[in-house]
Formats: C-alpha cells, structure tokens, sequence
C-alpha cells in the first residue's frame, strides 16, 4: 500500500486516502506528514510524524510470517477487543477513546487481520523484523487542527524506522530516489468541502463529504529546497 501522500501525487485516491482526509475541515494545515531520511551505510533511517504509523505497520508486516513481538497500543474509537485473537495487556479508556495496550509474542497475520477489519484505528505498535527495526510512540496522535502561523509546529520523531527495505523508503521519498539527507513537510490546504446529497446524517455526513483542496510538498534534499504542489479531491 502507497502512503497517501503519494497516492495524491499521483491521482491514485482510494477510500483509504478518502478517511485519512474525513478529519480535515477547511482550513490550512501546516506541518503535516513530515518527513526525515539519511543514508547510512547499509541501511536507512526514517523519522516521521504520526501519520505514516498505519503504513509502516503495515508496510513492515508485508511478506512476514511466524510470530513477532509487539509492544505499543492500538487507539480506536470502536470496540476492537472482541475482534482481537491475541493477548490484550489493558484497555485504557477516555472520551470514547479506548486504548488497546499490546505487549506480547503476536502472529503477524492476527496484526494484519486486525488492520483489514479496523482501518480506521491507529496502530502504534513496535517491533522488528528481518529488515526493519520500527519504533513508535505508545499514544494517540494529536487532532487535525490547523496550525499556527509562524509556529514551529510538531518534530518528526513520532515515528523511528531502520530499515533495508529501499521500497519502503521509495515510497516515502518518491520524487527523490537518491538522497544522503532529507526532510520534507506538507501543508495541507482544504479550500472547499463537497456536501454529499441525500445524506441527513451528521456523522454520515461527515465521512462521506469530500475535502477539495492543495498539498504543498516542501523539500530540503541534501541543502537545496524544493516545493510543489498537487491539487486534489479526496
């Protein structure tokens, strides 16, 4: 599976791409989907932000099999347990919010089986593999509220991954195939949201409305910046 910032780039939108968007209302977004990249000896290291933890579990997992172990938490405003063939820690519980705490030796396919049910949930889960060693913080990622003007804004270091897998790293970095050092930040730009009709729903309503608007890439590669933007309807 492609990162959804790719997918955009691209005009590859899937339902996935569609309900990593139902957050976003209209507004700028700033200091999304970052990015961190050096090129070390044998390997890669990787530093994201919260958004890509999904596509690196999944992405890590791909062509796994046996038993892995699993440490993290799974955050899910449904009910997951029932639906978890695996040994649950604790469930923390907070507005709605429950907090699936993992910390054991999981078949790779009852993570991927999960992941296939619940796609919405997020999946902050740790664990290495014969190529990749990923690490992510046990906690819920921040809202999708716009930022600041001016602000700092939020570090890539939600997310750490080592990896040997040049398909993981192409897909992250797609438009730069060669790098020794990288960073990239997004802004996301929602300019228009198209109403659905027929729908009287709120929450329906929401997740089915689409979101039109700009990304813009912004690119420091090796000490020269580059931006680009793609329009898109999500």
């Amino acid at each position: 599976m492609k990162n959804v910032i790719r997918r955009i780039f691209f005009d590859e939108i899937d339902e996935q791409a569609h309900l990593e968007f139902v957050k976003f209302s209209k507004g700028l977004f700033q200091n999304r989907h970052l990015l961190e990249g050096k090129k070390q000896k044998d390997k890669w290291a990787v530093k994201t932000s919260a958004e890509f933890a999904n596509f690196f579990v999944r992405e890590c997992l791909k062509d796994e099999t046996g038993d892995l172990q699993f440490k993290g938490i799974i955050v899910s405003t449904g009910n997951l347990k029932d639906d978890c063939d695996f040994p649950i820690e604790n469930i923390k519980k907070y507005m709605g919010i429950s907090q699936l705490v993992v910390d054991s030796s999981v078949a790779v396919e009852k993570i991927v089986s999960l992941m296939e049910k619940h796609p919405r949930a997020f999946y902050a889960l740790s664990f290495s593999t014969k190529n990749c060693d990923l690490k992510i913080k046990a906690k819920p990622p921040k809202s999708g509220k716009p930022g600041k003007k001016g602000g700092d804004g939020p570090k890539a270091d939600f997310c750490s991954l080592k990896t040997t897998n040049k398909e993981i790293v192409d897909d992250l970095f797609f438009d730069f195939p060669s790098f020794k050092e990288i960073k990239i930040k997004h802004e996301i730009e929602i300019t228009e949201i198209e109403i659905p009709e027929g729908v009287e729903n709120p929450v329906e309503l929401r997740e089915s409305a689409k979101r039109k608007g700009i990304v813009r890439r912004i690119v420091n590669v090796d000490g020269r910046e580059e931006i680009k933007e793609k329009e898109f309807v999500v």
